[in-house]
């Protein structure tokens, strides 16, 4: 072979690797979205697991619905054929997954059963929490009875209620140690981790990675010395991994597949403390429309699931507000209530969502105590405040069988300490066991209007003792324009004088003021002249 053969061959296969590197690194992943479900046909019976089949019977939701049907093989074929292995799949969205270069892209385009195609975003999660040392203070054995008695936990026990019977669905990053921590011995030792599922490595095995999954894990179902974590200690559960820790950014199509996963093995309840933000979306597109999670959010409400996710700990950043799905219009987004005060904690974020519809819909302590690898330790996010309700939602299940995911959904934001009055920080407040007990006298206090010149005073009676507790002193107000949004909104402390004084004024007129103290809730429009 002559020295020039040999150089031109060299040089072309150079040229030829560095062609094909630089077409591996230009493509990227996308959803495509077919048209239809064209032949595709499904039997429930031998698909979903019998859980799923009652809870479809009970409620009257059709056995199978054109989401729950397979994808339409061919069009999966031919999607292969052109772009290469699929990465993922979803029936709901009747889409996949795959890595395309601008040929490939091209391609998919002039297919007639492609309906869409749209890159995957990738996000950064909000499930953050610090934690302290193993060892607990006196001030921490308090919060760990607080964290479930603030929610009333005592009327369950007194009934035995504690979530028997419901399944609950977590998705996180990981649970590491879940399966020999002391926290969660009785649920092992009564076989109640029904399913698992890793979606980063596609694998059943979930007793690893992020530690942030035993910690929800715990403030629904834990038991700490005998102490109850959560209030749902005799659920059922269906653990998946959706979340990858060691890379900044998870993608929502594990979310996705965990939302199928989880109504196909029988979900009552699925518990989420998992949003997306700034990555991706806008503030305005926080509408409970926009992204596909909160389309999936929307479907397994359909489907009678109770979804309950954290509002998110933007709070105090700059995005400020709720993260998606926490926006879902069908599901309990939950925000973060301060122990030492009992009202909003500074991370916690802020309702409303972009079409002005009331978030959060309740809240719990966004400071708990919460199983680690080892022990316990205090840690703190509305990653926390979410579990905390969701085993809640679980024990009012099994207290109301008959009835469904909606109804739940309302009862519960009726049970809230403040409702009817709510807000944008607190929602209706704390969900409160003793709403549903018939012998739980709720002691209210009697607070009036009255007008006095161009003033409206809120009179609150002279005789009760502020000084008694720490926390009754403190009065929320808000101001409600005639579109239903809140212009304004307070948590205000009464002083001796127990007098809240409103000025009337033009920029007033026919609104709404609501105050709440102490369980009563008053109050006054002001009419335009």
């Amino acid at each position: 072979m002559s020295y020039f053969n040999f150089t031109f061959r060299v040089i072309s296969a150079v040229i030829f690797l560095s062609s094909l590197f630089q077409d591996v690194l230009s493509q990227e992943k996308y959803w495509v979205f077919f048209n239809d479900k064209k032949d595709c046909s499904l039997d429930p019976y031998t698909y979903f697991d019998p859980k799923a089949i009652e809870r479809r019977l009970k409620f009257g939701i059709p056995l199978v619905s054109e989401t729950d049907l397979p994808l339409n093989s061919r069009y999966v074929s031919e999607v292969e054929k052109a772009c290469g292995k699929i990465i993922s799949s979803s029936r709901w969205m009747n889409a996949v997954t795959v890595n395309l270069s601008k040929d490939n892209f091209n391609a998919l385009n002039r297919m007639d059963f492609v309906r869409e195609i749209q890159p995957v975003a990738k996000y950064k999660n909000y499930s953050l929490c610090d934690y302290h040392e193993e060892k607990l203070s006196n001030g921490e054995l308090e919060l760990l009875k607080k964290q479930v008695q603030r929610m009333g936990a005592s009327h369950f026990e007194e009934k035995d209620i504690n979530g028997r019977g419901i399944r609950i669905a977590v998705f996180d990053g990981g649970f590491p140690d879940v399966d020999n921590h002391s926290c969660f011995e009785h649920i092992r030792k009564d076989g109640r981790i029904i399913s698992t599922y890793d979606f980063v490595k596609d694998r059943e095995n979930v007793y690893s990675a992020s530690t942030h999954g035993t910690m929800v894990l715990s403030c629904i179902a834990g038991i700490h010395n005998g102490q109850g974590m959560g209030l749902a200690t005799g659920a059922e559960f269906l653990l998946a991994r959706t979340e990858q820790k060691s890379e900044p950014f998870s993608e929502e199509e594990n979310w996705l597949a965990a939302m199928e996963w989880a109504d196909k093995n029988g979900a009552d309840i699925i518990s989420s403390s998992l949003g997306y933000t700034h990555h991706r979306y806008f503030p305005g597109e926080m509408d409970g429309k926009s992204s596909l999670v909160v389309k999936a959010a929307t479907i397994a409400a359909k489907k009678g699931i109770l979804v309950v996710n954290a509002m998110g700990n933007e709070g105090s950043k700059r995005w400020e507000f709720l993260g998606t799905p926490a926006d879902a219009d069908s599901i309990i987004s939950v925000g973060g209530i301060n122990p030492d005060t009992d009202y909003h904690i500074s991370f916690s974020s802020y309702g409303p969502t972009a079409d002005m519809r009331p978030k959060p819909n309740v809240t719990a302590y966004g400071r708990v105590i919460a199983a680690k690898k080892t022990g316990v330790a205090q840690v703190e996010g509305t990653s926390f405040s979410t579990p905390l309700v969701a085993g809640f939602a679980a024990c009012i299940m099994q207290l109301n069988p008959d009835m469904d995911n909606m109804q739940i959904f309302r009862l519960i934001e009726q049970s809230g300490h403040l409702y009817p009055y709510y807000d944008y920080a607190h929602g209706y407040g704390i969900p409160q066991a003793g709403f549903f007990f018939k012998d739980s006298i709720i002691k209210q206090v009697t607070v009036n209007f009255e007008q006095s010149g161009d003033s409206i005073l809120v009179k609150i009676p002279e005789n009760i003792d502020l000084e008694s507790d720490s926390l009754s002193h403190m009065l929320f107000y808000h101001i409600e324009n005639e579109t239903g949004v809140l212009d304004k909104y307070a948590v205000v402390q009464v002083d001796e004088h127990n007098v809240l004084t409103f000025l009337v004024n033009p920029a007033l007129k026919n609104k709404t003021l609501r105050v709440h103290f102490r369980g009563t809730t008053i109050e006054h429009k002001f009419i335009s002249e």
